[in-house]
């Protein structure tokens, strides 16, 4: 249908395998939902979609000009992938606030309060500030020394910051996201040590965490996607860890969802007081609780999350799987794994093999995970890139997208009520509303 109207079509790219859009799965489809064909039309829908998307690629254009059948079929794929991002409502639980902020935005902020920049254009600056290729986490981490000194203890900024995230993710069809961030990495007051070599200031923690609010709800207003927040306690300063906890209880109701813990892995938490105490007290006062384990460290950081910080949810968890009876117990208890395709490959916490990732073991055994992008901004991707590496080379499915949307709805830490809401619109969005298959 080339109109965008309600259609049933025998001949859908990827997830249908050729059988009718049934009463079930009926939805409301576009041109590039279907077998293409090489009309001008087609053709202009897809740079469209691409243009929208602001990611070109190289398929879709040698087709644009070439028609040959090679570029036709890869053509096939993406315009698959693109109806699928495009058409349905996801949600996203793992990004990071100041790994998600634009190029744009840096330079702009940059030049307002006076700062000198490294670089002179956003080609340059991008370039800079982004990885390429797969490197190592230490390399990673060193990427947000190029920016954060621009951003952080800047309330104007920070506010922005939020807004912004807000206007990308309801660009890519998020319906829901769980931001998480630090508020000591973002102030310059009330913070010891002062982060990013930044003289004092007037912007404390605790003004953080109102700024991302503001910014957060207004997006929200504008945009309609639901953001709610998550606050991280940092693994190399445990003394930071109560001031975390404090602030999630105190901002429960007005944005914060959850604390988290980030960081080198290397650093046990049993050794770190501090974490070990904000996380019983997070556990006693019913705050939601998510923790970094098993991304670049291995699966014992995985079963000290469990075990001692007692998380609801693990943040990347891939190396859960070289304990095989770790695995099977969370497999067991329904653990939620925040997965993040794109980032575990250029931090080198996987094989940058996507073929060999451990998220293909996940999904054989029908494990709860979700697809998230980590931190786009550092690793110049977006949310459909991690579903294109997952479609082209893990065999996901729309099937499976919609499983673990699915999932990750179930998993958020909103209240109950909202909680069913969210999942209600998804079932809605998926043509799912009778359906109780998933």
């Amino acid at each position: 249908s080339v109109t965008g109207k309600p259609c049933v079509c025998d001949k859908n790219i990827g997830p249908g395998k050729g059988q009718p859009v049934t009463q079930k799965r009926k939805r409301t489809c576009s041109p590039h939902a279907h077998t293409p064909t090489c009309s001008d039309s087609f053709m202009d829908e897809v740079l469209h979609i691409v243009q929208m998307l602001d990611h070109c690629y190289e398929d879709l254009i040698t087709f644009s000009h070439k028609k040959s059948s090679e570029s036709m079929y890869s053509c096939m794929f993406y315009c698959w992938l693109f109806g699928y991002v495009c058409c349905h409502l996801q949600v996203e639980l793992h990004v990071h606030l100041d790994g998600a902020i634009r190029i744009e935005t840096i330079m702009d902020v940059a030049k307002r309060r006076g700062i000198q920049l490294p670089k002179a254009t956003v080609e340059e600056m991008t370039e800079l500030c982004t990885m390429s290729k797969p490197s190592t986490l230490t390399e990673f981490l060193g990427k947000f020394n190029e920016f954060m000194p621009v951003i952080a203890g800047d309330r104007e900024a920070i506010k922005r910051i939020a807004y912004e995230f807000v206007e990308t993710k309801a660009k890519e069809k998020v319906v829901y996201v769980e931001v998480r961030y630090s508020p000591h990495f973002l102030a310059n007051s009330n913070v010891e040590p002062i982060p990013w070599e930044q003289n004092e200031g007037d912007v404390t923690p605790d003004d953080v965490v109102n700024l991302v609010n503001q910014g957060l709800k207004e997006g929200e207003k504008a945009f309609k996607t639901k953001a709610r927040s998550i606050l991280c306690c940092m693994r190399h300063m445990p003394s930071w860890s109560n001031d975390v906890v404090e602030l999630c209880k105190k901002y429960r109701n007005d944005g914060v969802v959850a604390i988290d813990l980030a960081g080198d892995e290397a650093l046990e938490c049993i050794a770190q007081s501090g974490h070990l105490a904000a996380y019983e007290e997070a556990s006693r006062c019913g705050i939601h609780r998510t923790v970094h384990a098993g991304e670049v460290g291995p699966s014992s950081v995985v079963k000290e999350a469990v075990e001692v910080l007692k998380a609801e949810r693990i943040g990347h968890g891939y190396h859960t799987l070289e304990d095989e009876a770790l695995y099977k117990q969370l497999l067991e208890q329904n653990m939620h794994f925040e997965m993040c395709p794109v980032s575990s490959i250029l931090t080198g916490g996987c094989d940058p093999d996507y073929t060999k990732h451990p998220l293909i073991r996940f999904k054989k055994d029908k494990a709860n995970f979700s697809l998230n992008t980590d931190d786009p901004a550092v690793l110049n991707s977006t949310l459909h890139k991690d579903y294109e590496k997952a479609k082209k080379y893990m065999g996901f499915t729309e099937e499976d997208f919609m499983q673990l949307n699915l999932n990750a709805a179930k998993s958020c830490f909103l209240p109950e009520k909202e909680k069913k809401d969210l999942l209600n619109q998804l079932y809605e969005d998926y043509g799912m509303v009778n359906d109780t298959s998933f």
